[in-house]
């Protein structure tokens, strides 16, 4: 195929780093002296929204574990899940929240009225927020999930080209698969039938607005030929592939 041949920017970052250490928050709040000071990554259903920036999350495997706050470092709003069996992820530091001393490290302006029940008790602060959709969500409602960052699942169906490839659920039991395009190349091979995750934005394929955005090298053919196979479909744009554990 003619895609074999683009060109592709290579983009760093270590966003949700597939050698993350996951943390559940039973573990979080049981050995917060242990871990305080350190990056954690959870992922969990979110359960408050807190002031314009926070949000209490937990983790309903570990009845003794407490709810946790998360504060929203990253610098990016980020808009918290309608679905409540939609889970969030989130890397970042634990912290006793000690308003002065967060705002002044991160760089934050927090409002001390929303966070009185939480002071000097363990937070993290988030420096990465992501939604973790399933892949059946995202293509029987994309509108929703456009311009998010997302974290999805799934064995690679087909592979397209050195950039594009396409992953599914369970083919055993129909539905779309949802199209991926790389905008970094992968740190190990990535094989057909494999499952493996991505880290990304969703978004509707438009060639000429992906080219414009991700910095492609795409001619008006290649650009006519994308759009026709793939146009308004949604497309995660993926800077981070990783294989499922």
């Amino acid at each position: 195929m003619f895609l074999l041949g683009l060109a592709m920017l290579v983009r760093g970052g270590s966003l949700f780093n597939s050698q993350a250490n996951f943390t559940n928050t039973s573990e979080t709040t049981h050995n917060a002296d242990a871990l305080m000071h350190k990056s954690v990554t959870i992922r969990s259903r979110v359960i408050k929204k807190i002031g314009l920036s926070s949000f209490k999350i937990s983790d309903d495997r570990f009845f003794r574990g407490q709810p946790i706050i998360v504060v929203n470092a990253s610098s990016k709003a980020f808009d918290l899940p309608v679905e409540q069996n939609v889970a969030v992820q989130v890397t970042g530091k634990l912290r006793n929240l000690v308003i002065p001393e967060i705002e002044r490290e991160f760089n934050l302006k927090l409002e001390d009225k929303y966070y009185r029940k939480y002071l000097n008790k363990p937070a993290i602060i988030a420096r990465e927020l992501a939604l973790v959709p399933q892949l059946n969500q995202i293509m029987q409602n994309p509108q929703k999930y456009y311009g998010s960052n997302v974290i999805v699942t799934g064995k690679v169906a087909t592979i397209r080209s050195s950039i594009l490839l396409t992953i599914d659920k369970n083919r055993w039991f129909g539905g779309q698969d949802l199209l991926l395009l790389l905008t970094t190349s992968p740190q190990v091979t990535i094989n057909q039938g494999q499952m493996v995750s991505a880290v990304g934005e969703i978004r509707p394929f438009v060639a000429a607005e992906i080219e414009r955005d991700y910095k492609f090298t795409w001619s008006l053919e290649a650009k006519s030929s994308l759009d026709a196979e793939y146009g308004n479909r949604p497309v995660l744009v993926t800077k981070i592939i990783y294989p499922a554990e």
